[in-house]
């Protein structure tokens, strides 16, 4: 059976709202609409004007999965939507989430896990977030957050960089550097590479810049992959296709020092409770936006290449 749902002039009907998405906790393609229709007012600053990846699940997470980058034609006209050129030649046409609506409609598309650029639609070669993604080699998280905290260390208080963290709702962290949008992809990755070599210089023994898994033994691989032209990071409060739902959870710096922290601490069923007791960590971060001016010519000054 299906609903109808309105949102101001926009209406659609969502179906198969039975249908289990998580089944070791049972938790419905209902369930998965009703938590992006709650959490779309804390969610959409963050995805608002960025061309958008869908990773849709039609029968649940544990059947086939495809990425979606362009807006299939039976998408209604009132979604946005931006062309952009493939190098290939033609264009496709990215979905851009600006409303409730919106995201609510790609729920109902089975889309558990929304990507975005790291730039927005009006500039897209000019990025306003940098994205350093810890990602483990083994499952232990009390390694990624004491590697968070020497990364703030070197970064945040040698560079003077404004980062902000969270939880990507899988097995690692994120560390996000809001910036102006004065410099290209190009720039900004070529900073990012830099200063994960830096990092891996400090602590050769435990962090790495090696992309090939059998290269990294038990370090843990820093990725600044992300900062590209047309690559995309998990949106802060999506879900991921795991068990348990959990959500990628922006984060204070003290709640590291949380024992009980965990990269999937965060789900569907508690976030409401944890955005109830304490303000969204990453609200006012675009306030916070830099250059990387200074924090380049410090970088240099401090690390020297061969």
């Amino acid at each position: 059976m299906g609903e109808e749902k309105k949102f101001g002039s926009h209406s659609f009907e969502v179906s198969n709202l039975d249908k289990v998405f998580f089944p070791k906790e049972g938790y419905t393609k209902g369930d998965l609409i009703d938590y992006y229709e709650k959490i779309a007012d804390t969610m959409l600053p963050y995805i608002k004007n960025r061309p958008l990846t869908m990773i849709r699940f039609p029968n649940g997470i544990e059947d086939k999965q495809f990425y979606q980058k362009d807006a299939p034609d039976y998408f209604p006209a009132w979604i946005k939507t931006k062309a952009i050129e493939k190098q290939e030649g033609g264009t496709t046409n990215y979905v851009v989430c600006n409303d409730k609506a919106t995201l609510v409609y790609l729920a109902n598309q089975a889309c558990i896990t929304p990507h975005i650029w790291l730039s927005r639609q009006d500039r897209l070669d000019f990025p306003d977030r940098m994205i350093i993604d810890l990602d483990p080699s083994h499952d232990d998280f009390g390694e990624v957050k004491d590697a968070a905290k020497k990364i703030r260390e070197l970064l945040g208080e040698e560079l003077g960089l404004p980062l902000y963290l969270m939880t990507t709702g899988s097995r690692g962290l994120h560390i996000v550097v809001p910036m102006k949008r004065t410099r290209d992809f190009d720039e900004v990755r070529k900073f990012a590479q830099k200063a994960a070599r830096f990092l891996e210089q400090e602590y050769p023994d435990t962090m790495t810049t090696a992309a090939r898994k059998n290269k990294r033994g038990d370090k843990l691989f820093l990725d600044v992959g992300r900062n590209a032209f047309g690559q995309t990071g998990v949106a802060p409060y999506s879900v991921r296709p795991i068990n348990g739902a959990p959500v990628a959870t922006p984060l204070d710096w003290d709640e590291l020092d949380r024992s009980s922290l965990s990269a999937q601490s965060y789900n569907i069923k508690n976030i409401f409770n944890r955005l109830g007791s304490k303000e969204d960590p990453w609200k006012d971060m675009d306030a916070s936006a830099v250059s990387l001016t200074a924090a380049r010519k410090e970088l240099n000054n401090i690390f020297k290449e061969n």
